[in-house]
């Protein structure tokens, strides 16, 4: 059985070669913390933007985020908005991204254990720094578990996208 109230103070996170970190303007302020604590766990922080506080259209910056996963550069990428929900409707958009909104431990370990979630989005306007650490060593942490069950239901999403795929061609 599973210990679902484990803390993210125990967990071990481990190294990764790159993680993707991309934000908006809402996102930017958080964003100099989150990149420190990427880089405690990864070699490299492959950082696509934005700068500064300066209004930047959070699809195009997704887009930027998520490429590094598609290119094989990263396996993860963390987003970085006002509230996490635009940057996660954008991510979803993408075939073969699963993003995921969590601003708890709970959420972004059965975001990747159970649905194999390969981007997260945080709001910087909805949790401070000390949950955000938490969430995000959860995050990497956490592995897809691969139970039929759950490989039956992310390959089930996979034929979505390839679905709705074929139908925009026709």
């Amino acid at each position: 059985m599973i210990d679902e109230a484990r803390s993210p103070k125990t967990i071990i996170v481990p190294r990764w070669p790159a993680i993707g970190l991309a934000n908006d303007h809402a996102g930017f302020l958080l964003k100099g913390f989150v990149a420190d604590l990427l880089a405690e766990y990864c070699d490299r922080v492959i950082d696509v933007g934005a700068n500064s506080t300066e209004p930047v259209d959070f699809p195009d910056v997704t887009k930027r985020a998520v490429s590094l996963i598609l290119s094989g550069q990263v396996q993860r990428v963390i987003l970085v908005c006002g509230t996490g929900v635009g940057a996660c409707i954008a991510a979803n958009k993408i075939p073969g991204i699963r993003a995921a909104v969590c601003h708890d431990t709970y959420v972004a370990r059965q975001a990747v254990e159970h649905d194999n979630v390969n981007v997260l989005c945080i709001g910087a306007w909805i949790i401070g720094q000390q949950i955000a650490a938490d969430v995000i060593r959860t995050f990497l942490a956490s592995e897809f578990r691969t139970e039929e069950q759950f490989r039956r239901r992310v390959e089930k999403l996979a034929a979505l996208e390839r679905e709705v795929a074929r139908r925009g061609r026709q």
